[in-house]
């Protein structure tokens, strides 16, 4: 199975973002997600993550409070929404199949005034 994200852009502080992870191959409502995101120069971190009980999610301490991760089995599709977006935000944003480690190609969010 693979995973493909879109919805990035070029933002303003303050905005808000929502991104999205189409999964196919796979049977998607059995599977854990979690985003990530990578800014220049530094590590990739951990943003969220929803676990296939929807109501499971956990939440980095930077996302806590303005992102919220939700899933559409329906449509295979993981979604992140991003509120009050902030400079420090900027980065190329990833989705993790977890247990089957599988990565999407990335999507980039940049905030800039």
């Amino acid at each position: 199975g693979h995973i493909v994200e879109s919805g990035g852009a070029s933002v303003q502080p303050g905005d808000s973002l929502r991104l999205s992870c189409v999964g196919a191959g796979f049977t998607f409502s059995d599977a854990a997600f979690s985003w990530y995101r990578q800014a220049p120069g530094k590590e990739r971190e951990h943003v969220a993550t929803i676990y296939s009980t929807e109501t499971l999610k956990e939440y980095s301490d930077s996302a806590n409070g303005r992102f919220t991760i939700s899933r559409d089995n329906r449509r295979s599709t993981v979604y992140l929404q991003m509120t009050d977006l902030k400079p420090e935000d900027t980065g190329v944003y990833y989705c993790h199949r977890m247990n089957y480690d599988t990565w999407g190609q990335g999507t980039q969010v940049t905030v800039s005034s």
